[in-house]
């Protein structure tokens, strides 16, 4: 076992004084979170927004579009209050309702697109029959 041969002594702390000293750590945090506007995180989901609005999610997934651009103007609205904890929850539910719209409408596209090719190609296939007899 090594001699401990430093000249300052570490304070032991309890369990509870490590808990407390977390606990205290976290809430200093927090508040120096909630103390800065998140307008890189606002300017962010505003263009997640924009480019889902150009992605055909008004056709294909309208409700979560409309989701996004609700929280985005609330989160706006939290922000100009200086309620920063609020505007960037909001912001983060928006975006993820923005990525989630276009993933909706991207994957209605591809369904589509997957139909139209077969519909497509049992009509050829017909053709080729039809011929053949």
């Amino acid at each position: 076992m090594m001699k401990n041969t430093s000249r300052f002594q570490l304070p032991q702390l309890s369990r509870s004084g490590v808990a407390c000293a977390v606990l205290a750590g976290s809430v200093m945090l927090m508040a120096g979170c909630a103390g800065t506007p998140p307008t890189e995180q606002i300017a962010i989901t505003k263009a997640a927004v924009a480019h889902a609005s150009n992605a055909g999610t008004t056709q294909f997934a309208p409700v979560e579009l409309q989701s996004a651009k609700d929280k985005l103007a609330r989160a706006e609205q939290a922000m100009e209050k200086e309620d920063y904890a609020l505007a960037s929850q909001l912001a983060d539910e928006a975006l993820a309702d923005a990525r989630l719209a276009e993933a909706k409408s991207e994957s209605a596209q591809a369904q589509k697109a997957a139909k139209d090719s077969q519909d497509a190609s049992r009509v050829l296939r017909e053709e080729i029959n039809r011929k053949a007899q």
